[in-house]
Formats: C-alpha cells, sequence, structure tokens
C-alpha cells in the first residue's frame, strides 16, 4: 500500500511537469472548447449528409452508396454523442444524490 503524500508534494509535482511542457497541449484545452467542437462537428456531419441527400433528390451525379454513408456517419456521430449526454448526465445525477 503506498503511503499518502502530502499537499506540498503533489502540488510541487504539478507545477514541475507544467513547467517542463510535458502536457500536451489537448489536455490544457478547457472542457468548452471540447464540447464546442464536438457539437461543431457533429453539426457539419449532420449538413454534409443533408447536401449529399439534397443532390441525390435533385438529380445531380452522386453515387448512392456516398449518399448512404453519409448519412449513417451522422447518424452515428448523433448517436455517440447522445451517448455521451445520457452518461455526463448520470454522473451529474449521481454525484448530486451524494451526501456530504
Amino acid at each position: 500500500m503506498d503511503p499518502i503524500t502530502s499537499m506540498n508534494q503533489i502540488s510541487g509535482l504539478a507545477t514541475s511537469q507544467t513547467k517542463l511542457g510535458s502536457q500536451p497541449s489537448s489536455a490544457l484545452e478547457s472542457f468548452e472548447q471540447i464540447l464546442g467542437s464536438a457539437v461543431n462537428s457533429l453539426t457539419q456531419k449532420e449538413a454534409e449528409a443533408g447536401q449529399a441527400v439534397a443532390s441525390l433528390a435533385a438529380g445531380e451525379d452522386v453515387e448512392l452508396h456516398q449518399v448512404m454513408l453519409a448519412m449513417q456517419e451522422a447518424d452515428i456521430s448523433f448517436q455517440l454523442a447522445l451517448q455521451v449526454r445520457n452518461k455526463l448526465v448520470e454522473a451529474y445525477q449521481e454525484v448530486m444524490r451524494m451526501q456530504v
């Protein structure tokens, strides 16, 4: 069993890691930026699928399999976002049920 380290050692470790630049730049992004980029990516995939369907419906030279792939990509991305949201809500509810 490892002994509990003091807070001075932990904070010293964190500042030394930051000074060394050992943390990747993606770890420094805020949660808001990560969530915003994920939502933007989801919106872009949905727009691409909509454009592909509109092009097919207009009779343009678009392969049916490309349209179906774009639609499936958008659907899978949406399902992933929905499951992540469900897990976040579940975690929030679990934290709110904790007694202090």
